[in-house]
């Protein structure tokens, strides 16, 4: 019997990372539902007393940008100078550029177009080089990892109970952890759950974590994944008043695991939030994950991971890699092929497949872009697993 035990964490929405990829991820929705075309790439930063956006923009749109940084700011919870950040009074600096003209070219007109192949979805080439990662396994309903499940679910709770009322003495700042436990790779138990949140000075720690124990915690894990055995943590530093942007700067795209599969699978090192979907750092991530999850749906195998490579400017993948980790009902070489021909992974048809030019990023920019079925993003869509199963049978 082999054992071995698995983490993952997550973030609340009033992390200051995960503040700046919300108000970046606000900036392009907004541009998108002016413009759907717009090129988006919005980079912000976050400090005490200070927010600063930046970043390559060509649109046709206008957006306010301050005004929509504010709105985020104060939505998440940061509207009280008492918390040390406060949307209203912050101040906002913008330093705005267009996309480069040469980045423009190889995305105006792809490689392949160049070269007389003019069908409509050689139209854009890649935005950039590089490779993505998509991943599906069968432990969660969502066929996600059950660590960062679990992980994203607890940050989700964790939000709730601010927002709604139950814990009013929690702050936006917040962070969640799992371990689980595995036998013979399957999950079994939850070994440790680590919460820490931002909360008012005059809390006790004992209450907190009474509280969390039982509005989030178990409120959240499945009770028989807890035992005797759990390891619970909460605000294992004792104090957590001082959070936020106060506490800690903030960057857009630094919570790359956290948006996907929290360590269980191999991640190119893209980040998501700001980017428009001609960025195959975003596109190309999220087509992998819908090509894994169908595999996976369709019973093709119960481990399925995903690798795109692109050249920029070229609109066509350079490569398609497939790992079901010895768990696929046929090989691996057959299940690329039957991918290649069943998926278009050219920029433009990523786009139109899973509708990525409608705003819907800031919802994502928080507790994760995979296996969010809540939001009905298209990427999460098992509506190619009985295609994939009548072409194994083949």
């Amino acid at each position: 019997m082999s054992k071995y035990y698995f983490t993952s964490e997550s973030v609340t929405e009033g992390h200051p990372d995960k503040i700046c990829d919300q108000i970046s991820d606000a900036i392009l929705d907004a541009m998108l539902a002016q413009d759907p075309q717009s090129r988006v790439a919005c980079e912000t930063t976050c400090t005490t007393g200070v927010v600063s956006v930046m970043g390559e923009i060509s649109t046709e749109s206008y957006v306010n940008i301050p005004k929509i940084v504010r709105e985020v700011v104060c939505d998440i919870g940061f509207d009280n100078p008492a918390y040390g950040f406060d949307g209203n009074t912050c101040a906002v600096l913008t330093s705005i550029d267009e996309q480069s003209a040469d980045i423009a070219m190889g995305v105006n007109r792809s490689h392949e177009l160049k070269e007389g192949d003019e069908d409509r979805y050689n139209l854009n080439g890649a935005g950039d080089q590089g490779m993505m990662f998509g991943y599906a396994c069968d432990e969660t309903p969502e066929l996600m990892p059950l660590a960062i499940s679990l992980a994203q679910k607890l940050a989700m709770k964790l939000t709730e109970v601010r927002k709604n009322g139950t814990l009013k003495y929690l702050r936006p700042d917040g962070k969640s952890q799992v371990t689980v436990e595995y036998v013979d790779g399957k999950p079994v138990r939850v070994d440790t759950v680590v919460i820490s949140s931002q909360h008012d000075p005059d809390v006790t720690q004992e209450q907190i974590r009474a509280d969390v124990i039982k509005y989030v915690i178990e409120a959240t894990v499945p009770a028989a994944l807890l035992d005797e055995k759990t390891k619970i943590y909460v605000n294992p530093t004792g104090r957590f008043v001082i959070g936020g942007p106060a506490g800690d700067s903030g960057l857009t795209g630094r919570k790359i695991i956290v948006d996907t599969y929290g360590g269980y699978a191999r991640h190119g090192g893209g980040a998501f939030s700001g980017k428009d979907p001609t960025k195959v750092d975003r596109s190309a991530a999220y087509e992998a994950r819908y090509i894994a999850k169908n595999v996976v749906a369709a019973g093709l195998a119960s481990k399925c991971e995903v690798q795109l490579a692109y050249a920029i400017g070229v609109a066509r993948p350079v490569s398609v890699y497939v790992d079901t980790f010895g768990t696929g009902k046929i090989g691996d070489e057959k299940l690329g092929e039957i991918i290649n021909r069943l998926f278009d992974m050219r920029p433009a048809a990523i786009i139109d497949k899973l509708d990525l030019r409608r705003p819907q990023y800031r919802a994502l920019a928080a507790y994760g872009h995979m296996g969010r079925e809540d939001l009905g993003v298209a990427w999460e869509k098992t509506d190619m697993a009985d295609a994939l199963k009548a072409a194994a049978a083949e």
